[in-house]
């Protein structure tokens, strides 16, 4: 496969060279609460925002599939803290998987997913024929792949990226350097506060 430059072979032979397209990062958080990339979320939040089991937490920490950037388990009693980043990367996987995308195609994937800059994370598309993941960054990396006539299926990283911001938001994290607990910001918590300052 050539290309324009612009997409990369994530989990085939070929890789082309080249920077993927600059994204837009998604919305910051919300008023008071640290950006993303400050946060750490336990296994059970996790597990929540990316739609797994725990087991399958457990299993791909484990295996090295996707393991805890902020902090790995060290013996029992001790908590994996994930980041933003992997929470989107497990979500991913999941659908990867869920796809029957090979094993192998599926930790080269993550690799290039924990190895791109978080900028250009969110502009990035993800493309599988089942075989091989694909990053493709323009109209024209996608028409080079479908012109052999395979079929193909993708997945939009900011669309993942949004579904698990939101999902988060809901939930409870911990500051990644400090450890302190950040609780989650519920509608229903405002609508109170709001209220309480009427009186």
């Amino acid at each position: 496969m050539t290309g324009n430059g612009d997409s990369r072979a994530v989990g085939g032979a070929t890789a082309l060279p080249g920077p993927a397209r600059h994204g837009q990062l998604p919305s910051a958080a919300p008023q008071g609460r640290p950006t993303p990339d400050a946060l750490g979320y336990r296994g059970p939040s996790a597990c929540a925002a990316a739609g797994i089991t725990y087991r399958q937490l457990d299993y791909w920490a484990r295996t090295g599939l996707v393991q805890p950037s902020v902090r790995p388990a060290h013996g029992s009693g001790t908590q994996r803290l994930y980041s933003f980043r992997d929470v989107v990367v497990l979500k991913i996987v999941k659908r990867l998987l869920d796809a029957g995308v090979s094993l192998q195609s599926i930790r080269t994937a993550v690799r290039a997913l924990c190895a791109t800059d978080l900028a250009e994370l969110s502009g990035m598309t993800l493309m599988s024929d089942g075989a091989a993941v694909y990053r493709c960054t323009s109209p024209d990396d996608l028409a080079e792949l479908l012109q052999d006539g395979r079929g193909v299926f993708g997945i939009a990283v900011g669309a993942v990226w949004q579904d698990v911001q939101g999902a988060l938001e809901g939930l409870h994290a911990e500051h990644a350097l400090t450890g302190e607990t950040v609780t989650a910001d519920h509608p229903a918590d405002e609508l109170a506060r709001r209220r309480n300052r009427g009186l």
